[in-house]
C-alpha cells in the first residue's frame, strides 16, 4: 500500500499508512513482547529488526535525513554488506506468499474485542490494574481465537480468563415505560390505563417481542392492545456486577466481582506500577536488574506483597524481594525510600550487583 501510494506521489496516504504500522508495531506487538525481549528472544529480537529495516526503507523518500542516520547507527553498523546509504538500498518487496489472512482476521478481532473491553472497564470505573475473574465475549467469529489469542486479550483486559457466551440477553436488564407522544393520539382517554399496564408487564418480554417483531401485546381493561416499538420506550443497562459493551455485532461483558483475592492482586500490580516510577525516576535503564526493600505496616498490602512476590519481582526486574525488619518506617537518612501513602508502603529500588 505504501508503494502504492507513493507511485501516485500521494506522500499524504504513504505517510498515514507508516504512522498507523508503527503504531501497531509499539503499541501492540513491542508492548506485548517486552519479556521476550528482557530475555534476549532470538525471534522477537529478530522479528522486530526485520520489522525496523523495512520501515526505514519505506520512510526514506519522506524522511531522508532521520532514515539516513538510522541507517548509519543500526543497519550500516550491524552488517558489513548493507549498502553504503538507505537511498542506495534496494526497496522492500511484499512476499504475498507470507500473508496469512486467517492469522490476520484472528489479530484483528482479538484488538477489537481490547477496545470493547477498555471501554467496558472506562464505563464501569474499574482501574486497568485491578484485575477481574472473567470476560465474555458474543461473536460469530470468536472461535477464531486460539488459546495463545485467549491469552493475549486476557492479559491485555487484565482479566482470569476469557470465555465465549451466545446471547447478552442475560446480562443486560430492561426497563420499559409509555411514550405519552404517541399513545395519547391512539387510545386517548384509555392512554393511562395503557401507561400503567406498560409500567406492569415484564421489561425483558416485551423489550425480546419489539427486537423481534416490532410489536408485542399486552393485557388492558380486559382486552389485548398491540403496541409498537414507536409506543413503548425502552432502556437496557448492564446487570449488577457487569460492565457490556457492544459494538457492530460483538459484545464483551467483564464481570465486575471483586474477590479478596482479586483485591490483593490489584494491590500487587498498584506496586509494580510505584516501583516501575521510582526506577525511571532513579534513571535506571529497561533492562537493569534491581534489589527491592520494602515496608508497610498495612496487613493487606503486606499480604498481597507476599503473595505476589513472584509476579512482582519478574515484572520490576528484582533479583532479591526483601522486608525491610524494622518497627517504624524506614526514613531517607537510611537510604533513597519512596512511599506511597495510599498503600501505606515504603520502598527502596538499588542497582543488583553484577
Amino acid at each position: 500500500d505504501v508503494t502504492a501510494a507513493l507511485e501516485q506521489f500521494d506522500t499524504q496516504r504513504a505517510g498515514s499508512l507508516l504512522a498507523a504500522y508503527i503504531d501497531d508495531l509499539s503499541n501492540w506487538y513491542v508492548r506485548r513482547s517486552r519479556r521476550r525481549f528482557w530475555t534476549g528472544d532470538a525471534a522477537a529480537l529478530a522479528t522486530l529488526h526485520e520489522c525496523l529495516y523495512v520501515v526505514t526503507l519505506l520512510m526514506a523518500p519522506i524522511t531522508p535525513f532521520v532514515t539516513e542516520r538510522v541507517w548509519q547507527d543500526v543497519f550500516r553498523n550491524s552488517a558489513d554488506e548493507s549498502p553504503m546509504s538507505v537511498h542506495l538500498a534496494r526497496w522492500p518487496v511484499a512476499d504475498e506468499i507470507l500473508v496469512d489472512d486467517d492469522l490476520d482476521a484472528s489479530v484483528r478481532l482479538s484488538r477489537r474485542l481490547v477496545e470493547l473491553g477498555r471501554s467496558a472497564r472506562a464505563e464501569a470505573k474499574v482501574r486497568t490494574r485491578q484485575p477481574l475473574q472473567r470476560a465474555l465475549v458474543g461473536s460469530a467469529t470468536f472461535e477464531l481465537l486460539n488459546d495463545e489469542l485467549l491469552a493475549e486479550v486476557a492479559g491485555e483486559l487484565n482479566v482470569q480468563r476469557v470465555e465465549s457466551f451466545g446471547s447478552a440477553g442475560d446480562l443486560v436488564e430492561h426497563t420499559v415505560k409509555a411514550n405519552f407522544r404517541t399513545l395519547g393520539k391512539r387510545f386517548g382517554k384509555q392512554t393511562p390505563a395503557v401507561a400503567a399496564a406498560i409500567a406492569a408487564a415484564d421489561p425483558a418480554k416485551v423489550a425480546r417481542d419489539l427486537a423481534l417483531s416490532g410489536a408485542t401485546t399486552l393485557w388492558c381493561e380486559g382486552d389485548d392492545i398491540q403496541l409498537t416499538a414507536d409506543d413503548v420506550i425502552v432502556s437496557e443497562h448492564p446487570a449488577r456486577g457487569w460492565s457490556v459493551v457492544n459494538e457492530h455485532g460483538e459484545t464483551i461483558a467483564l464481570d465486575l466481582e471483586l474477590t479478596p483475592a482479586l483485591l490483593r492482586a490489584g494491590v500487587a500490580r498498584e506496586v509494580i506500577r510505584l516501583v516501575q516510577e521510582a526506577r525511571k525516576a532513579r534513571g535506571f535503564d529497561v533492562s537493569d536488574r534491581i534489589t527491592l526493600t520494602w515496608w508497610t505496616p498495612d496487613s493487606d498490602t503486606r499480604g498481597a506483597i507476599l503473595e505476589h512476590a513472584d509476579l512482582i519481582a519478574g515484572e520490576v526486574l528484582a533479583v532479591r524481594l526483601e522486608e525491610a525488619v524494622a518497627t517504624s518506617e524506614p526514613t531517607h537518612s537510611s537510604g533513597f525510600w519512596s512511599r506511597d501513602g495510599e498503600l501505606a508502603l515504603s520502598f527502596q529500588v538499588e542497582l543488583a550487583c553484577p
